[in-house]
């Protein structure tokens, strides 16, 4: 499993990565977790809003620090 955390590396973005990691480690998945700071990649999921969470390939959620429980749904949806 691939997450991917989107946004320039402000401080929401580094909580989200801590909050991703945290999330993983509770289900027990083996996930990699990547931050993704280019501007033209985050983009172009779509994504105007950061900081994003991205699964798998797929947009999750975006524009806020998402929680460890709500990024856990996001894992196991």
């Amino acid at each position: 499993m691939k997450i991917e955390i989107l946004g320039p590396g402000c401080p929401r973005c580094k909580a989200l990565e801590a909050n991703a990691k945290q999330a993983a480690k509770e289900l027990g998945l083996d996930a990699e977790v990547v931050k993704v700071t280019d501007m033209a990649k985050i983009t172009g999921y779509g994504v105007m809003s950061t900081p994003g969470v991205v699964v798998d390939g797929k947009v999750k959620g975006s524009g806020k620090l998402f929680s460890v429980n709500e990024i856990k749904k996001f894992l196991q949806g």
